[in-house]
């Protein structure tokens, strides 16, 4: 089948694009006038040159289409029909393979305009979560500011620059590109990693002043003596296991571990630090468990005459309700982006959710009752509804596991998501009988929705969504950034 991309909408005939192998009816008739010109010992007729267009995208598509118009205007008046058709054929040829775009000016559209779906951040409200965390917890600890997974889908180079500007000094990532990452968008704070790469990492980590979590032995040596070549320190955080058993040196063994890497002259212990599992859950015995546990290896490390430079267990539940275990530095990580990390935090400290999800509408229709909507045709229309498309789905974030179960905000009203969400786009029923309690509205394509946030009274929360699907705020926050731009306010 011929490729049509070029053609109008609705227009079925075939396109002026030329196949592969094949003449293009502007060549024939101007190889059939050069030899008729020739034969009568006259010069070729000329071709058209297309003209540019100053001020359009497409550089010189009007000018093509005007020189179109012009012969094609010519050919219904010239009695020779034969010459006016070469010459129209030679203008369309003559712009064919010759459209340019400006690329500079097709830069200044903004994404939100390419498609009506975006994130806006708050940095405000980064600002105040990272202010409060570190009121709560005194001026005499150190804060980590715990920006893996790109900060949580908020942005992690300016997100880190927020937080730094509002209390905290440290820096969390998981991985060495996100330590690179932040370097090339010139954050100067230290930065730890907080698991063990691959040796083959290392010389990035030395490269880009990232410190790695440090676990196993042959890593260790490795990483110092790598150092060690380059006249370099290898600082490094000593990840001790207390009873989650993810990763890290079981806390009986921390002595006999650092016994064993401790002789190299470049390593250099920056920090010790666990992770607790249940710091989020009702239950507090297992809590209690790790707690102790950690502190013993602590004690161990200091009545061997090893320093365990800054210490560190306090992950965001565990810094708002567990004052006894904020040592030398807490890790803050979904409390900055304003979620509380378990329902038992709420009453302790105020957090301000910076994330907010926006759509436009691209399509509104009237479904007559009883017909059906989205894939399945799981939702029937009950009638006097108007049925909206916003172009938000699970591609975006948006799981399919809330449909017909989330609210969407139009002008400070809850209208329900209806039938399933696909993956690009999601529709919503917008009720448009009339109530003495309720105010009406009526949508129009372009009206402003939001997927998540607050307008007025009205709010949609991520947490919302989190007690429907079964699952965190981090995982939600991570998939709305996957394809949608962000936006700071």
């Amino acid at each position: 089948m011929a490729d049509n991309t070029e053609l109008p909408n609705g227009f079925t005939g075939f396109a002026f694009r030329k196949q592969p192998g094949t003449e293009s009816a502007a060549d024939a008739i101007r190889e059939r006038e050069a030899q008729r010109a020739a034969h009568a010992g006259r010069p070729a007729p000329a071709q058209p040159a297309p003209r540019r267009g100053a001020n359009s995208y497409l550089t010189d598509r009007e000018a093509a289409a005007d020189a179109a118009n012009e012969v094609r205007g010519a050919f219904q008046y010239n009695r020779d029909h034969e010459e006016a058709a070469a010459a129209y054929a030679a203008a369309v040829d003559a712009a064919e393979g010759h459209v340019e775009f400006d690329p500079e000016k097709l830069a200044t559209i903004p994404e939100k305009d390419r498609r009506w779906a975006w994130l806006e951040i708050d940095l405000n409200t980064i600002r105040h979560n990272a202010s409060a965390v570190k009121k709560m917890i005194g001026s005499g600890r150190h804060m980590m500011a715990v920006v893996k997974a790109d900060a949580y889908g908020h942005g992690a180079v300016r997100v880190a620059k927020t937080a730094l500007n509002s209390g905290a000094d440290y820096l969390g990532v998981a991985t060495v590109d996100e330590g690179i990452q932040l370097r090339e968008g010139l954050v100067n704070a230290p930065i730890l990693m907080l698991a063990e790469p691959p040796a083959s990492a290392i010389p990035l980590l030395l490269a880009y002043k990232i410190m790695p979590a440090v676990y196993s032995s042959e890593f260790a040596i490795k990483y110092a003596e790598a150092a060690d070549s380059m006249g370099l320190r290898a600082p490094f955080h000593l990840a001790v296991n207390t009873g989650m058993n993810r990763i890290g040196v079981r806390w009986d063994e921390v002595v006999t571990f650092m016994h064993q890497v401790g002789f190299h002259r470049a390593l250099e212990l920056e920090g010790v630090f666990t992770h607790f599992a249940t710091a989020d859950c009702p239950e507090t015995l297992d809590f209690q468990i790790q707690a102790k546990r950690y502190i013993e290896a602590i004690e161990a490390l200091r009545a061997a005459g090893i320093n365990p430079g800054i210490v560190h267990c306090a992950n965001s539940a565990a810094a708002i309700r567990y004052p006894d275990v904020r040592f030398d530095m807490v890790r803050l990580g979904i409390g900055l982006y304003g979620y509380q990390p378990c329902p038992e935090t709420t009453p302790l400290i105020e957090l301000k959710p910076a994330m907010s999800v926006h759509a436009r509408i691209t399509d509104t229709r009237l479904v007559p009752m009883s017909e059906g909507v989205s894939y399945g045709l799981n939702y029937r229309s009950p009638g006097s509804v108007k049925i909206c498309t916003v172009p938000v789905g699970y591609g975006d974030g948006l799981r399919r596991g809330l449909s017909g179960r989330t609210d969407f905000l139009v002008d400070g009203v809850r209208c329900r998501q209806v039938g399933n969400i696909c993956m690009d786009q999601c529709m919503f029923e917008v009720d448009l009988r009339s109530y003495a309690r309720r105010r009406r509205i009526d949508p129009q394509v372009g009206d402003e929705v939001l997927i998540v946030g607050q307008q007025g009274d009205a709010m949609v929360t991520i947490e919302e969504m989190c007690d429907t699907l079964g699952t965190i705020p981090h995982e939600l926050c991570i998939a709305f950034a996957h394809r949608m731009p962000r936006y700071y306010v």
